[in-house]
């Protein structure tokens, strides 16, 4: 298997619309908060990275407003390059080189959400 990342090794599933653990996969919870109305043995997932995620801070400004959606990608990619969501970065580029990595998150806007920011920023340029 080839060491790089592509789109195909990194997905986002909403915890809510889980398909079921496919073999091979490590998944990890990527939000800082706990799923509302789940129970930690309802939740198919090996490990909850809350240093993966966007600030306390940075989630209450955005608010999942699409308008924001932009400022707010830049900002948590920056927030990425530093610590602790460096470290969490390496890790988990460390994990999807050598299998599928899931990334579950709660939002309901899969699309204009942390776990798509945190995606592209794995998956590198040249990502759609």
């Amino acid at each position: 298997m080839s060491t790089a990342v592509t789109e195909a090794h990194v997905e986002v599933v909403r915890v809510y619309e889980d398909p079921g653990r496919s073999p091979g996969e490590h998944r990890v919870l990527v939000d800082r908060l706990w799923p509302r109305g789940l129970t930690k043995t309802s939740v198919d997932f090996d490990e909850w990275e809350k240093d993966a995620a966007p600030s306390t801070e940075l989630r209450r400004w955005y608010g999942h407003d699409p308008g924001r959606f932009a400022e707010f990608a830049r900002r948590y990619r920056a927030e990425l390059a530093s610590e602790p969501g460096a470290s969490a970065v390496s890790k988990l580029l460390e994990l999807a080189k050598s299998r599928r990595l899931v990334l579950l998150t709660a939002t309901r806007d899969v699309e204009r959400s942390g776990a798509a920011v945190l995606q592209r920023v794995l998956v590198g340029p040249g990502a759609s």
